[in-house]
């Protein structure tokens, strides 16, 4: 696949409305085309995501929500791009919530993956502000709370599950999601400053770390350690959502944090060696992150976890592929490309 055909296939280019959002809207090829650059993976060895389906969404969202989502108007308020509201929906269906959902349902597959192989990467997904009645933060659909509750419901086994989300932002949509769920222990770290500030949300929390304006690497990466050890110590789960949001960067426009490259890097490492040393399957999500040298940091960041052996290439039924998720276009003029959260 030629670069031109990496950019096609993973970027937002829609009539120019995603430079109203301030996501870098090539993010997600680009982290391709870099880990493709330093031959970690090929076209042959990227599990291609499935467009999760109205009955998949079922298994979370109401009815209800997702027929509201049939508004242009609800859809460019979730998205926070106003101009949305003007598109005729079908067009608002093809070029931002089809996206949406494909992406979801690679987060879907590549829960079963990490269960299956002890890791799994979704380059993308981390809708982590949409519940099952309410999206938010361009988060349209909750595909944590879908990973997870498809587990429980079809994999044996797996009964118990730890959200570890270090988005700059708190992970309000899984939290109310499971907010009673007893089987479900969430951790998150956090800007306390920043959106949503959902106090209601913050009840399902059982591990709560709000961090101040411009926090840096020392105080970040210690309180990182500390916590998610504490965390799985507390409560070992079967499996681990990380929801590893970029958005922590320095001079991030959202985030607020002051963390640099090599402290996200290492942040990554963290919690891989801690599932690693317990043997409990982890599947990552690439969730927020708003600035252009977030896809390079990604892509250096998956690099290092399998240098230090914490990931590997684990074949899928004999294809030598590994358990990296993204969408690959499966014919031209698809709707197959990348988009991210909050």
């Amino acid at each position: 696949m030629s670069h031109k055909e990496d950019n096609e296939d993973y970027n937002i280019t829609f009539m120019g409305l995603e430079k109203l959002h301030p996501f870098d809207a090539g993010k997600w090829g680009k982290v391709i085309h870099f880990l493709k650059e330093e031959q970690f993976i090929t076209d042959g060895n990227i599990v291609e995501a499935q467009e999760a389906t109205e009955e998949d969404l079922l298994v979370v969202h109401t009815k209800r929500y997702l027929n509201r989502l049939k508004w242009s108007l609800v859809v460019a308020t979730i998205t926070e791009i106003p101009p949305l509201l003007f598109l005729p929906n079908f067009l608002v269906q093809r070029k931002v919530l089809r996206p949406l959902r494909t992406q979801t349902g690679g987060t879907i597959m590549a829960g079963k993956l990490a269960v299956d192989r002890g890791w799994a990467i979704n380059v993308g997904g981390g809708f982590h502000h949409c519940s099952s009645d309410r999206g938010g933060g361009f988060c349209a659909y909750a595909d944590i709370t879908l990973a997870i509750k498809f587990l429980f419901e079809r994999v044996e086994g797996i009964s118990r599950a730890t959200i570890i989300d270090l988005d700059a932002h708190q992970g309000n949509g899984h939290e109310r999601d499971f907010l009673d769920d007893r089987r479900v222990f969430i951790m998150d770290m956090y800007n306390r400053y920043i959106y949503p500030g959902d106090g209601y949300a913050k009840r399902a929390i059982k591990r709560k770390v709000e961090l101040d304006w411009g926090t840096e690497d020392m105080e970040y990466l210690q309180k990182v350690e500390l916590h998610s050890e504490g965390a799985l110590n507390e409560v070992r789960p079967d499996v681990i959502v990380y929801n590893a949001g970029t958005d922590i960067l320095d001079g991030d426009p959202l985030g607020g944090l002051s963390i640099s490259p090599q402290g996200i890097i290492k942040r990554d490492e963290i919690v891989f060696r801690a599932a690693k040393r317990r043997g409990i399957p982890i599947l990552m999500v690439t969730s927020g992150g708003y600035q252009k040298k977030t896809a390079r940091i990604i892509a250096d960041s998956i690099l290092n976890l399998h240098h230090q052996d914490l990931i590997g290439a684990e074949a899928v039924e004999g294809e030598g592929s590994s358990s990296l998720v993204t969408h690959m276009m499966s014919h031209p003029g698809s709707a197959g490309s990348k988009f991210t959260a909050v």
